[in-house]
């Protein structure tokens, strides 16, 4: 069990390090694959935060305080860059942490999110201009990939459908089970309702890849799926280009570390089903920055617990 240290940026390793991946669960696992598949050489510290997920749910208070845990905890271990390999964060906690936290914390450490690579992208491979998006309540009620896919596409029209008991799917290991094609079927009918003319559609979750056979099943042939990996890593590869001043604190030995806040031994079983090979794993915990009144604070809110 490693122990959390006060509050304060004398804390953090001062030395190179490995890039944090943070998500809820298993889905940043899907990020962490395709950073791996493109930049194999540097070193990785993965973080899910299985025990409290799903994140969609949630308040964005709520999201955003045990973000800010999780980027607080990867960089007491070393890491002097962390993706939020998770859209719920990236919408709801990203630019709090980016503004207030990183200034008192550490200004040359970065946390940068899953959303704007995606955003990016997207007007190069729709062909109407029609994208829809299937994603957690909390990132489709957030609106942000409208917002930084129109800084881009101005033109693009976007169409949300919140998608409840997909994570938990896949948290449970039920992506392959019949009864996840109801859900599946459902929700992406529903999208499809909306706008009938939808020709690309962005998984707007990191957990939904893994839900990935389903989805094509009950996708009408024509319509592109856009998964995140890819264009998360190619756009993490730019960013290390144009700033080697975040690269050169970065680790190379072509490692990867796990760490959960549930059962290591679940996660472990889990994880390698969706990564196609054996790993480790090790139990943390990740408690408030500021005191366990700020936990009451956040329990007492948030209806989803």
């Amino acid at each position: 069990m490693i122990a959390m240290q006060p509050d304060g940026n004398d804390k953090y390793p001062q030395t190179p390090g490995p890039i944090g991946v943070f998500d809820s669960g298993y889905g940043g696992l899907t990020i962490l694959h395709g950073i791996r598949q493109l930049l194999p050489q540097y070193d990785y510290l993965y973080l899910g935060d299985n025990a409290r997920a799903p994140y969609g749910p949630r308040s964005f208070d709520v999201v955003y305080e045990f973000t800010r845990q999780a980027v607080d905890k990867l960089f007491s271990l070393g890491c002097q860059l962390v993706i939020l390999g998770c859209n719920t964060a990236s919408a709801k906690a990203l630019r709090s942490i980016q503004q207030n936290d990183l200034p008192r914390w550490d200004v040359a450490r970065r946390v940068l999110g899953v959303i704007r690579p995606t955003a990016e992208i997207i007007g190069k491979i729709t062909r109407n201009n029609h994208v829809g998006l299937l994603a957690t309540e909390g990132t489709v009620r957030s609106r942000s990939y409208d917002l930084e896919i129109h800084k881009f596409w101005p033109d693009i029209k976007v169409t949300g459908q919140a998608c409840p008991f997909w994570v938990p799917l896949v948290e449970y290991n039920e992506a392959d089970s019949p009864g996840a094609d109801y859900f599946v079927k459902k929700r992406i009918d529903q999208l499809l309702q909306q706008d009938p003319d939808i020709d690309t559609i962005i998984l707007g979750c990191t957990h939904f890849p893994l839900l990935m056979p389903k989805i094509l099943k009950f996708t009408p042939r024509g319509v592109t799926i856009v998964p995140q990996g890819e264009y998360v890593a190619s756009s993490l590869q730019n960013y290390l280009k144009r700033h080697p001043e975040v690269d050169s604190k970065l680790t190379r030995g072509g490692t990867v570390r796990y760490l959960t806040t549930e059962n290591e031994q679940k996660f472990k079983d889990s994880a390698s089903i969706f990564l196609h090979e054996q790993i480790e794993a090790t139990h943390v915990e990740l408690l408030p920055l500021e005191g366990i009144n700020d936990h009451l604070i956040c329990k007492k809110h948030d209806k989803t617990r």
